[in-house]
């Protein structure tokens, strides 16, 4: 107990941290396997932006004599489908062929007796037929009332007069789907992160006990100091890799066009990282807990299989909240820890809760976390310097205390 006396609990717990993360952050892994997960948030990002942009481009049709004609109707039909449309006009069928062949157009349209033949490659998307039925029919209908001797003009401002004005009782958010879209990459990041770290603190005590390393450390700080500062230390780590993929994803998607950089997204990205720290609190100490609690890497598996599907449990509630974060199921589990830690940050994302939620389901976070520390610090205290068979849960804590 001399060896302790001049080491106080905050330096003690400081000293630990500290070497944690200079322990995991200068590894060539660490900055390998972050550096790739960086790339890959901003390739992803990027892949994404490139596929949305399809939509809007032009789709090609090319028009071959007398089908010249169509060409108003045609770009009238993907207009009303959201389809912008661009006309090549072609001098035989040959070249429509060729055009056809080379992907020059997607389909080409020509004359053949009283009708229309439409050609296309392989295959023929639900979009574009469409396109061309709908133009086709439309000419067919002017045609059919110009010799009834009806102008189809006249017949279409009166149509274009005749509006319906669609209200809603609760109108969706402009940002509905970027809000949902956010909602979903902190749902799977806190996922990843509480998940990963959480086995990170378990993997780090077994690696310790197996190499002796802890009875060194031991002899000179107590073993809560000890605990704490393994716990702060990883947290710490991870809490700066989910900044960075944070900051990297929103300027990836601000700057491709997929996201706002707006104050909600902001607000979000923040409750994130506020939200992964109370997560990380209640699950860090269990893990290292359940951690002391074997002597071989083998075991870490067994050991922390029911805190592991826990936290798949969180993540697969926040997935099903995801499209209704106002519902029920969010709602009432987003007030159970730990389930706070993923529902809040979604229900935040979605504009869905207000101060006292968000207060309130903080707090009582806090709270489960520090009891559940209390009797963590006991099961580690007790269980850390035990090699061999797993150490009993149910010992009387002052054997427990007198062994230690």
């Amino acid at each position: 107990m001399s060896s302790t006396s001049g080491l106080s609990a905050t330096r003690a717990i400081r000293m630990v941290a500290v070497r944690e993360i200079r322990t995991r952050v200068m590894t060539k892994a660490f900055l390998i396997g972050n550096t790739v997960f960086l790339v890959l948030i901003i390739g992803s990002l990027a892949l994404t932006a490139a596929l949305q942009d399809g939509p809007n481009k032009p789709v090609k049709i090319g028009v071959v004599g007398q089908a010249s004609q169509l060409e108003p109707a045609l770009k009238a039909a993907g207009t009303s489908l959201k389809t912008k449309i661009q006309i090549r006009r072609l001098g035989s069928e040959a070249a429509a062929q060729r055009a056809l062949l080379d992907d020059d157009v997607k389909a080409t349209l020509s004359v053949q007796g009283a009708g229309y033949v439409a050609r296309a490659d392989k295959q023929l998307s639900p979009t574009l037929r469409a396109v061309l039925t709908s133009a086709v029919q439309q000419t067919a209908v002017a045609g059919a009332l110009v010799k009834q001797g009806v102008d189809p003009g006249t017949l279409s401002a009166a149509a274009a007069r005749a509006r319906l004005d669609i209200r809603f009782v609760n109108p969706p958010r402009k940002d509905a789907d970027q809000r949902t879209a956010l909602a979903f990459a902190v749902v799977a990041l806190l996922y990843l992160q509480l998940l990963g770290n959480g086995v990170a603190v378990a993997t780090g005590v077994v690696e310790e006990k197996t190499t002796r390393v802890v009875e060194l450390l031991l002899a000179a700080i107590k073993p809560l100091h000890l605990l704490a500062g393994k716990v702060i230390g990883i947290g710490v780590v991870g809490l700066i890799q989910l900044a960075a993929y944070g900051v990297v994803g929103l300027a990836a998607a601000a700057s491709s066009g997929l996201l706002d950089l707006t104050a909600p997204a902001v607000l979000t990205f923040v409750s994130a990282l506020g939200w992964y720290v109370l997560g990380y609190l209640f699950l860090g100490v269990l893990y290292a807990a359940a951690g002391s609690l074997v002597s071989r890497q083998e075991e870490i598996g067994s050991a922390t299989a029911p805190l592991s599907v826990l936290v798949i449990a969180m993540f697969g509630v926040a997935q099903a909240s995801v499209s209704d974060p106002s519902g029920d199921l969010s709602n009432v589990m987003s007030w159970i820890p730990p389930f706070s830690a993923v529902l809040m940050p979604l229900r935040i994302a979605a504009g869905v809760t207000g101060p006292v939620q968000i207060v309130g389901t903080a707090l009582l976070m806090l709270s489960a976390s520090s009891v559940l520390a209390i009797g963590a610090g006991r099961i580690y205290q007790a269980s850390i310097l035990r090699t061999g068979t797993t150490f009993p849960w149910r010992r009387k804590r002052g054997a427990t205390t007198a062994t230690a």
